[in-house]
Order: structure tokens, then C-alpha cells, then sequence
């Protein structure tokens, strides 16, 4: 999994050339990791930092390049800045010397954009502190609290602190629990974890093994087999209270499992722990209405070899061009890369479950379709939709969002 892709929140540092922002964090993360220098433009490609926040746990600090830089070269530097907007939950916007105009504009317009709740500091106090017209325009825009601040002389590290936290929403760091309000405990919980030429040598992958994980929080019984074995399973009289299985195993799995014992998949869990839901259900659906010629665009949201079995690449397009009977043209597009081409020229968006992104990074890249009214459904979700069972794994959910 690559950096940018960590599980833990993201706070993102945003602000001009020479503003501060290295030595910014640097002081929040405690060590000195970032280049620090006198001369406007050190900070390229954005840069990962590891951070504990009390209150918050974990975190991910992201040093951005500046706003204002220019020429080729910096042209390409703020297109990278730019879009780290979509993978953060949380943004802070470095002032100083009281400049703000258009380019923290820009900045606080894309924040709004994307629903990044954001906070204001004017860092280097000890040369200049912000004034009133600095703080007046400021309020013209935006509510987002300001403070000064100075890494030189920082008296006031903890209110620091204490507004990251206050801006940062609580679901970015708060740890939601995939079955909680789906069993109860001393339940058995069967999760089937088929084992074919995409699953990694030797060990489970993470949403399986966030999975178990879960099953043993919530004090249940977590059995876990191959789909192989489901018949050996059920011959010896245990019914589960829940069933789980991998999506490419829907059409196997649900002619084997009783009606009476509740089944769904993986990718539907973190579909409803991660994504849209609503959206999900509603866009699922359209799948039928697809027309010949239409375009679909796959969202996959790790990067990974590619094999024949691949299910987003190869599996969901073939199904999904023998369920409509239409001739269709798919893209597809891994890890959190740029979308080539216009949004709105795609009659549907597919998104992987998203195990490996934040929830608030799988809502920014979905974001743009959802406002254009493109439907948008999961790998999940449209598999069972194409294996008629898309009902019956929806069920455990109806109800509880």
C-alpha cells in the first residue's frame, strides 16, 4: 500500500511559498523531517509525515507544495498540491505576513468544493502578528477559526491542538464497527473467503482480516471457511447469524446458504462502512439502463498486478456487458489517479469496496459524479445485482442507515 493511502486521518498543510509550512510541521510531528530553508519553493511533490495527536491517535500530515509557485515546473507542483484537497479530512491554510487574496481564495473555494472542514493560521507571529483588515477579510469568506502561531517561539502549541481536533471530524479518526449493529454476542458468524489466483500468497486480504477482526470485538463466534466447504459446514447443524462472503462468490454462495440465514459480502460492508449507501443503492439499479456504446468507469482504489481473474477489470465488464446485452466501454482507474477525461461522459462509476482509503477520500473521488447525477454503485453491489441476489444481501442493512 502506498503512502498516500494510509488508513489514518489526513491533515493537509496549504499555503504559499515560504510560509512556513516545513518548519510547521516539522514542530507538529516533533522531529525534523521536512527540507527547511530560507528560499521560496523547497517543498515539491507532497510528503508524507507520521503524527500522534493526542485525543486523535495516529494521523497523517501532508506537506504540500506552495500555492503561488510558478513557471513549468511549479505549474505541475501546484497541480499536485491541488489535488491532495480530495485525499485529506482535514486542511490547514498557513498565512503570513498578512497576505490573503486570491490564492487562499482559491484554496478556501476548493476546501468548500469538497467538504474539507479547514482551519486558519497565521504562522510566523513573531515577526508579524495578523491584523484586524487581515482578519475582517478573512471573516468576509469564511468561519473557519484563526489563531496566530509562531514555530520560532511557540507559546501556544496546545490551542494548536485543541482546534485541529475541534476541526477535524470525529469519523476520520473514530474506528466504526462493520457488524455492531448487525449481531450480538455469542453469535456465529460464517465468513467465506474463497482463496483463487488474486488472493495473496500465504495470508488474508485486509478487509478479511479487518473482518475477523471485527467478529472477535463484537464477542462473537467467527468461523471462517472456503466456499468448499459451506456443505461441510452446514452438515454440522450450526446456523449462523450472519453469513460473509466474497462478492465474486455471490451466485455459488447463495444457492448454498439457507434464505433464513442472513448473507452478504465483504465489499458491501465496507460499502456501507465507507461509501454513499443511499447513492450505492439507488445507482445499482442502472445497470439495467445501460444503453449500447455507453461508457463505465471502474474505480479501483489500490494499485495491484493485474491477472485474468482481475474482478474489476475483467470479471465485473464481462458480466455486466452479458447481463445488459450491450456493447459497452469500460476505463478503468487505480489507486487515487486522476480521472482523464470529462466526468459526465460515463453512464455509470463503479467503485471498489475501499479497504485501502479513507472514507473521506473514497467520498471526494466520488463526489463529482454524484453532483452530475451520474449513478454511482460498488463491485459488491453490482455483483449481486447481476446474479439477481442484490435483495437478499441488502437485507441485513434495510432499516439501519
Amino acid at each position: 500500500m502506498s503512502k498516500g493511502r494510509d488508513l489514518k486521518p489526513h491533515i493537509g498543510i496549504f499555503g504559499r511559498r515560504n510560509n512556513g509550512k516545513s518548519s510547521f510541521i516539522n514542530l507538529l510531528v516533533g522531529q525534523d523531517l521536512a527540507i527547511v530553508s530560507n528560499e521560496a519553493g523547497t517543498t515539491t511533490d507532497p510528503v508524507n509525515k507520521s503524527v500522534e495527536i493526542f485525543g486523535i491517535g495516529p494521523a497523517i500530515i501532508i506537506d504540500t507544495a506552495g500555492i503561488d509557485d510558478s513557471g513549468e515546473l511549479g505549474d505541475k507542483r501546484v497541480k499536485k498540491t491541488l489535488e491532495v484537497i480530495q485525499k485529506v479530512d482535514c486542511a490547514i491554510l498557513l498565512l503570513a505576513n498578512n497576505e490573503f487574496n486570491e490564492y487562499e481564495l482559491d484554496l478556501i473555494k476548493r476546501f468548500n468544493q469538497f467538504d474539507i472542514p479547514f482551519l486558519i493560521v497565521h504562522n510566523k507571529s513573531d515577526i508579524e502578528t495578523i491584523n484586524s483588515a487581515t482578519t475582517d477579510t478573512i471573516k468576509s469568506v469564511t468561519s473557519a477559526e484563526i489563531m496566530n502561531f509562531s514555530t520560532v517561539n511557540p507559546t501556544n502549541t496546545d490551542d494548536l491542538i485543541n482546534l485541529i481536533k475541534r476541526t477535524i471530524p470525529q469519523t476520520a479518526y473514530q474506528k466504526p464497527s462493520l457488524f455492531g449493529d448487525l449481531v450480538k454476542p455469542k453469535d456465529v458468524v460464517l465468513l467465506i473467503t474463497p482463496v483463487d489466483s488474486e488472493a495473496p500468497d500465504g495470508r488474508m486480504i485486509l478487509p478479511q482480516n479487518m473482518a475477523i477482526r471485527d467478529v472477535l470485538d463484537n464477542d462473537c463466534i467467527c468461523v471462517t471457511i472456503k466456499e468448499t466447504e459451506i456443505e461441510d459446514f452446514l452438515k454440522l447443524g450450526i446456523k449462523p447469524a450472519l453469513a460473509v462472503t466474497d462478492s465474486q462468490a455471490f451466485g455459488m454462495v447463495s444457492k448454498l446458504i439457507p434464505e433464513d440465514v442472513p448473507l452478504t459480502g465483504f465489499s458491501v460492508i465496507f460499502a456501507r462502512l465507507k461509501g454513499d449507501f443511499e447513492k450505492y443503492m439507488e445507482g445499482t439499479p442502472h445497470i439495467s439502463k445501460l444503453n449500447e456504446g455507453d461508457k463505465v468507469l471502474i474505480l479501483e482504489s489500490c494499485t495491484h498486478q493485474v491477472s485474468c481473474d482481475d474482478i474489476g477489470r475483467f470479471k465485473i465488464p464481462n458480466w455486466m456487458k452479458k447481463h445488459t446485452g450491450k456493447n459497452l466501454e469500460f476505463d478503468v482507474v487505480s489507486g487515487l489517479s486522476e480521472i482523464k477525461g470529462e466526468i459526465k461522459d460515463y453512464a455509470l462509476i463503479v467503485q471498489c469496496g475501499g479497504c485501502m482509503v479513507t472514507r473521506k477520500q473514497l467520498h471526494s473521488r466520488l463526489k463529482p459524479a454524484i453532483d452530475q447525477g451520474i449513478p454511482v454503485t460498488n463491485y459488491g453491489l453490482s455483483i449481486a445485482y447481476m446474479h439477481g441476489i442484490f435483495d437478499r444481501v441488502t437485507a441485513p442493512f434495510r432499516n439501519k442507515n
